[in-house]
């Protein structure tokens, strides 16, 4: 068929063409975005789930609804190569500046912006760092400490406040949260227990991976009451399936129902893996209908763009000893494992393979749900490993 018309669109961060099973989400964020816009409490949002799951779909799908709820949009990626302060620093400005052309009395925004350059001075944001470009004296005594967990919440208040008198609430999204250091991450925290605590309209959207809820909790205690945790799974069979059959439909195209089986059973209902195999059933069938033989074909195919790419570029970043570690894993079978046995299949004490599954957590291919347990971060990388390593070397 014409792939041109292909309906499907694997990618990160890519919009699905049926963005199924997270009606839930979309309903607790628009609740969220309306409350805060008629200035009442509620628990920012935090998505939390494994690679491929959709968290970044989402965010998306929500910054669209902030936006169109009038709210000004700052989205942000965190990585592990920049500071918090230097990610913040740009968008930040542009909002201010932005603020301050609207029509209206006040100079709210005004005073932002010197606590803004007080900030990059305090905390050494360099120009180089960031194209920032503020020809504007620094707010003396506010926001310029140098202890970011200190002048973070200040800053945010100043921004608040500018937004405020505008009337125009501001959403702040942050997606790979888990990349910020504890420092970084508290500060973030304290930033929006005030704007809790004074009702002011600036909220955090977020999403990282399953570790983010337990950073969130060490660094603070009360982060628990202040955001909401939902958890991004794998979709159920039935929305896996509509997730497939809608979209081919609409195009006139239909999916056999024991094709539309298989790929949920070579899947497990991760929704990246679905475009995928969506993706080249498509383009292997000469026309309607999709079925089993179709996607039998296409299976290796995608297998093979799945090896290249989406575990590749993480397997690639590996060191020896910690692709070891990842294979020994995946050799004592699916679902979280105990680093006692990891040792003990790599012929090791438990105490060596410490600083490596520090690592791993470290490099987010890995996560421990339960004490002295990990599991892997990225759906299907334990088969992946047997196809990369197919002896424990």
């Amino acid at each position: 068929m014409d792939p041109v018309k292909n309906p499907f669109s694997p990618g990160a961060g890519a919009p699905p063409p049926e963005l199924v099973g997270r009606e839930a989400i979309l309903e607790q964020a628009r609740v969220l975005l309306a409350r805060i816009k008629a200035k009442r409490p509620e628990k920012s949002i935090l998505l939390t789930g494994l690679r491929g799951v959709g968290k970044t779909v989402l965010l998306n799908e929500i910054e669209r609804m902030a936006a169109k709820n009038g709210y000004r949009t700052l989205a942000l990626e965190a990585h592990e190569d920049k500071s918090l302060a230097a990610l913040l620093v740009p968008p930040l400005r542009k909002l201010l500046f932005d603020l301050d052309r609207v029509a209206g009395a006040g100079d709210k925004a005004k005073r932002a912006l010197g606590v803004l350059k007080g900030f990059m001075d305090g905390v050494k944001v360099k120009i180089g760092e960031v194209e920032v470009g503020l020809d504007i004296d620094p707010e003396k005594g506010t926001a310029d400490s140098g202890d970011l967990e200190s002048d973070l919440p200040n800053l945010f208040v100043a921004v608040a406040e500018a937004a405020e008198e505008r009337k125009i609430p501001v959403a702040l999204l942050i997606d790979e949260l888990q990349y910020f250091n504890p420092k970084e991450l508290s500060a973030l925290i304290m930033g929006m227990h005030k704007m809790q605590q004074r009702q002011m309209p600036m909220i955090l959207l977020g999403a990282g991976l399953p570790i983010l809820p337990g950073l969130a909790g060490e660094s603070k205690s009360y982060a628990e009451r202040l955001f909401s945790f939902p958890g991004i799974g794998a979709l159920s069979e039935a929305d896996a399936t509509k997730a497939l059959r809608e979209p081919t439909k609409a195009a006139g195209v239909e999916f056999k129902g024991n094709a539309l089986k298989e790929i949920f059973r070579l899947t497990q209902g991760y929704p990246y893996f679905l475009q995928e195999w969506g993706y080249q059933a498509w383009n292997r069938a000469p026309a309607s209908p999709i079925t089993l033989q179709i996607v039998q074909a296409a299976t290796p195919i995608v297998i093979e763009r799945l090896d290249q790419s989406f575990f590749r570029v993480r397997f690639d970043r590996l060191t020896p000893s910690e692709k070891r570690f990842l294979r020994a894993m995946a050799g004592l079978g699916p679902g979280p494992q105990r680093s006692g046995d990891i040792a003990h299949a790599l012929g090791v004490k438990i105490n060596s393979v410490g600083p490596v599954r520090a690592s791993l957590i470290q490099k987010g291919m890995i996560y421990s749900p339960a004490h002295g347990d990990v599991t892997f971060t990225v759906p299907l990388f334990d088969q992946f490993m047997f196809r990369a390593m197919p002896k424990l070397k």
